[in-house]
């Protein structure tokens, strides 16, 4: 069917609401708008559906949660897996997050599969912890996790409490050819609650779950120490982890939380920040300013949906702002010398990171005798590697880590949790005043022990309905035309991840990644410099990610800012 028969269709459907009709009647005049929202259908994966909402077929919206929901149904209930403990369902606070966690429950709930959602807003991590706890055989969760106020989202999880496998995310896909977009099963809500197949849960799995987070705890004793004189600031950008970072916070013994009065305010239109995302400085002026008033030690910033963690620290009269990979090492080092001296580092700890997050963390894993193990962009790799540990039992899961924010200690979960992060973030900072020194001094001390390390992640948002495809084309060319330098450092091997093969720039030898199929091309730059190139699954966008490192930090800048240069160009598209 073409776009514009497709168009039609919903102009004329009596399923569609009126409201859905006006907005697509505005567009009438406007045919490259009808194409881009009618000529195909959102796109699902692994990490589920995100995008603009919109009506039409490359939106969200509730025809297509409606669908998705009736391909997840269906994927359940002919998988034989037994499905008594249902689905559970959460949402953050992003605009219509709520409508479309009701819509998949009743749809859900019409197809004989019980659901258990949670009565209001909750952070992504509860999720994973929570199907788990139930019994549930898979997890919606409706976020656009740090995206503007224009996106929404629809990811799916699985009984392990990590985001859905390749193969069930295909039959979900698959199962779509098979019924209309309109010919969806669905009930009444509240009738479906009086029968007992849609449960309300609430409290009763929050206190379990910050019973686990605190669980990671590990730093206590040296909270108490300084817990008199120290203060945090925290934000949740207007999002789900409004009520539990404070609390978790205040549980481990930091007796001054302050919070920004403003971005306490559930909001889906984010009102006080450009981006409601912790990897941004600017989303910290409010905090920042607040800071100054009240000489707070420490800034912490969660994202609306409360799996990434951002911090800026005082380091005399300024704040700094420190990365998702200068933060994920500054962890890594705290769990693996604390639960040393405090002999409960297991002698056969393990780390896992995704492979475009630092390379310092593999350092300080070698110096340390703890394994490392790197996997492909997206928690849920990390995940099934927690659930590896566990049915083998040779390794004993430390702590993983994403340079996008995302962090993970304990196996309570399958994804990054802002929770946890928040609270060990704040341990560590107290640990470090105990010794006199802020975050920011206690990274250059790292620096120091294990060399200088900068990082970088470009990216470039690919605007226009085509921007898929101009994206392909680049990614084409680059495997096409390796590059034989990049920044003035020579490429010695290219590490094609879709095709998984390695192939060594020299002498023509190859092998093989290791790694799932993912349309990644990562260059090993002479010296172990790095620089890895992916379009975003999630998102409109075209990345670079460069690590370099050198003996000095002026060495270290000088390379980084030479790959910037050079990586600016290969992303212009």
């Amino acid at each position: 069917m073409g776009y514009r028969e497709n168009y039609e269709k919903w102009l004329n459907s009596p399923v569609v609401d009126e409201a859905t009709k006006e907005e697509l009647r505005a567009i009438a005049g406007n045919d490259d708008e009808i194409k881009g929202r009618f000529s195909k259908l959102i796109d699902f994966g692994t990490a589920g559906l995100r995008g603009k909402m919109f009506a039409g077929l490359s939106g969200m919206n509730v025809y297509i949660i409606r669908y998705f929901t009736q391909g997840l149904a269906n994927l359940i209930k002919e998988c034989g897996e037994d499905y008594s403990g249902g689905v559970t369902v959460i949402f953050d606070c992003r605009n219509n997050s709520k409508l479309f966690a009701t819509e998949a429950a009743k749809v859900l709930a019409a197809n004989g599969i019980k659901v258990n959602i949670f009565e209001e807003l909750r952070p992504t991590p509860e999720l994973s912890f929570a199907l788990r706890e139930l019994g549930s055989i898979a997890g919606i969760n409706i976020t656009a996790s740090h995206n503007t106020k224009e996106y929404n989202g629809y990811k799916v999880y699985w009984s392990d409490g990590a985001q859905l496998p390749p193969e069930h995310a295909a039959i979900v896909s698959k199962q779509l050819e098979t019924f209309d977009i309109f010919d969806i099963k669905s009930t009444d809500f509240e009738k479906a609650k009086e029968d007992g197949i849609i449960n309300i849960i609430g409290e009763e799995i929050d206190e379990k779950y910050l019973a686990k987070v605190q669980e990671q705890s590990v730093g206590e004793k040296y909270v108490e120490q300084v817990a008199d004189d120290f203060k945090v600031i925290y934000t949740p950008f207007h999002g789900t982890g409004y009520k539990f970072v404070p609390e978790i916070l205040r549980r481990v013994g930091i007796k001054h939380v302050l919070t920004v009065p403003e971005q306490m305010v559930i909001d889906g239109n984010f009102p006080t920040v450009v981006s409601p995302n912790p990897e941004n400085v600017e989303g910290f002026e409010l905090a920042i300013k607040m800071a100054k008033e009240n000489d707070v030690d420490l800034i912490i910033g969660t994202d609306p949906d409360g799996d990434r963690a951002g911090i800026c620290v005082k380091n005399g009269d300024r704040y700094e702002t420190l990365t998702g990979n200068q933060i994920g090492v500054l962890l890594l080092d705290f769990l693996i010398k604390v639960k040393r001296e405090l002999g409960i580092l297991a002698p056969n700890s393990a780390v896992v990171k995704s492979i475009v997050s630092s390379a310092m963390a593999n350092r300080i894993a070698e110096v340390n005798g703890v394994t490392m193990f790197e996997t492909l962009t997206g928690f849920k790799f990390i995940g099934e590697k927690i659930k590896e540990f566990e049915a083998s039992g040779e390794y004993t899961y430390l702590f993983g880590f994403e340079e996008s924010n995302g962090y993970l200690a304990g196996t309570y979960a399958r994804d990054k949790d802002a929770i946890v992060a928040s609270m060990l973030i704040a341990e560590m900072a107290c640990w470090y005043r105990l010794k006199g020194k802020n975050l920011y001094e206690a990274l250059q001390d790292l620096f120091e022990e294990y060399g200088y390390y900068s990082e970088k992640v470009l990216s470039h948002t690919v605007e226009g309905f085509d921007g898929p495809e101009r994206m392909a084309a680049r990614m084409k060319e680059m495997r096409d035309c390796p590059p034989k330098e990049i920044g003035g450092l020579k490429v010695e091997r290219v590490r094609d991840i879709q095709t998984g093969i390695i192939t060594d720039l020299a002498t023509g030898e190859t092998s093989e990644t290791g790694l799932p199929s993912s349309n990644v091309l990562y260059y090993d730059l002479e010296e172990g410099n790095k620089a890895i190139l992916r379009p975003s699954g999630t998102e409109p966008k075209i990345k670079m990610y460069i690590m370099v490192k050198a003996d000095t930090k002026e060495e270290s800048q000088r390379r980084l800012q030479a790959v910037v240069e050079a990586a600016e160009k290969i992303l212009d598209i």
